[in-house]
């Protein structure tokens, strides 16, 4: 499962690093609220089939265990953050906002340690660290525009700190049903505030490129990211995520052609010592897991799911809903869905 949940959380970054440059063009025809709604409803339409194809159990993300997390993931996912985010982006360049945007992963790490019993070794330290300072070697190279810019897109990536953990978490629903209800949500919510702040009248024929903007960098990121969150946990999985600014600098460049920064330069090396650095994580223990029930995307070679199917899953990834038995044993792992124990160091 850690390889399947790695290809899945280098494309959910590939997928969310291109939306910073189209989203930066496309802030000439919106409001950040507006745009922000209409990423997310573009996330939710493309989750639609999914939803009505086969049962997602999208009652189980308002049931009294999830209902918190399901409306923390709406609320600093879906609202808070991107509008965040796109303040930010009316104030500095595409490419610097891309690098910025790894903060996430230190706001990541930092609640997860805190908060969301997410244990770190050094190596995982050195990656935090070295991703912090990419992010401050872009704002010394951007003046004091870019300071402002960078300040709300640090207090977006805390928003998406919080989201990341909640949405780890969310084990009730399938990643589309998270992702529809997050999208739906949030994109009215949003955009409903964006036409009511509003002074101009909505460019119509721009409605269309955001909506598919956020298809792909919304909606398939998201589901790209949960499933790999759910096998691999928060922390480890926005490593992965890590690699969006990789892309959105690249495009930048393309699409708006400013010139070479040798700071971006600088920054992205920072960035990729720590993705390196990080990925080479080892964590065991002994640990006991007690009995639980729960649904989410496994295979049966992992030594945790060891329930039987009559019709030949058990040679394949699948999702449904299966129990676990008490269990000790002592092995490699990731704070995924099956181990948010606690330390004792």
């Amino acid at each position: 499962m850690k390889r399947f949940a790695v290809i899945t959380g280098l494309l959910a970054g590939l997928f969310f690093g291109v939306a910073t440059p189209f989203s930066k063009l496309l802030l000439e025809d919106f409001n950040s609220f507006q745009l922000a709604g209409l990423l997310y409803l573009g996330a939710a339409l493309v989750m639609v089939p999914f939803i009505l194809r086969k049962n997602q159990n999208i009652r189980l993300l308002f049931k009294s265990r999830n209902r918190k997390t399901t409306l923390g993931i709406v609320f600093f996912g879906g609202i808070l953050g991107p509008v965040l985010l796109l303040a930010g982006l009316r104030l500095s360049n595409a490419a610097s906002v891309s690098i910025w945007l790894n903060l996430e992963l230190v706001a990541t790490a930092l609640l997860g340690v805190v908060f969301f019993k997410d244990s770190l070794d050094k190596r995982a330290w050195i990656g935090v660290i070295l991703t912090l300072s990419a992010g401050i070697v872009t704002s010394l190279g951007a003046g004091m525009s870019g300071l402002t810019s960078g300040l709300f897109i640090a207090a977006a990536c805390f928003c998406w700190g919080v989201d990341n953990h909640l949405t780890a978490l969310s084990d009730g629903a399938s990643p589309q049903a998270v992702t529809f209800v997050k999208g739906l949500a949030a994109g009215v919510v949003n955009f409903s505030i964006g036409c009511i702040l509003s002074t101009q009248s909505i460019q119509l024929g721009s409605i269309f490129p955001a909506l598919v903007v956020g298809a792909f960098s919304y909606g398939l990121s998201i589901v790209l990211y949960v499933t790999s969150a759910q096998n691999i946990g928060a922390t480890r999985s926005q490593i992965l995520f890590s690699t969006a600014p990789l892309w959105g600098v690249l495009l930048s460049y393309l699409i708006f052609a400013d010139s070479f920064q040798w700071m971006h330069l600088l920054a992205l090396g920072l960035l990729a010592l720590a993705i390196f650095t990080m990925n080479t994580l080892s964590h065991s223990h002994l640990h006991a897991h007690e009995v639980m029930e729960h649904t989410h995307y496994h295979k049966h070679d992992d030594g945790h799911h060891q329930h039987e199917h009559e019709d030949g899953l058990s040679a394949k990834g699948h999702s449904h809903m299966h129990r676990h038995e008490a269990l000790t044993h002592e092995h490699l792992h990731f704070p995924d869905l099956h181990h948010r124990h606690k330390h004792d160091k």
